[in-house]
């Protein structure tokens, strides 16, 4: 079993930043890929970006490639989204997840709860 909690979402205006944090417990943190997905009201779950256990591989969805980064920090369970230049189109709930490397939401087994990202135009 795997505890995911987010943290860091918010209001933030348009080219702003954020950034997000997800705090694993339960099973050794280094041994299992983590990722990042988002829904926005109305639409499908979509992923966001992956990184692989040691941290190594990183994966990043089109729509975020070159603004946001995924860095993750073994030592303190900890896996990170730093959001830049953040877009009115980049609300959603994001969510941390844990699990297979990759970009199919259905691969990771465990979930966070969820935060939430409003970006003002």
């Amino acid at each position: 079993q795997v505890q995911l909690v987010e943290s860091g979402g918010g209001l933030v205006q348009a080219g702003g930043s954020l950034r997000l944090s997800c705090a694993a417990s339960g099973r050794t943190f280094s041994s299992i890929a983590m990722g990042w997905f988002r829904q926005a009201p109305g639409k499908e779950r979509e992923f966001v970006s992956a990184s692989s256990r040691g941290g190594t591989g990183t994966y990043y969805a089109d729509s975020v490639k070159g603004r946001f980064t995924i860095s993750r920090d073994n030592a303190k369970n900890t896996v990170y989204l730093q959001m830049n230049s953040l877009k009115p189109e980049d609300t959603a709930v994001y969510y941390c997840a844990a699990g297979a490397y990759g970009s199919i939401w259905n691969r990771y087994d465990y979930w966070g709860q969820g935060t939430q990202v409003t970006v003002s135009s």
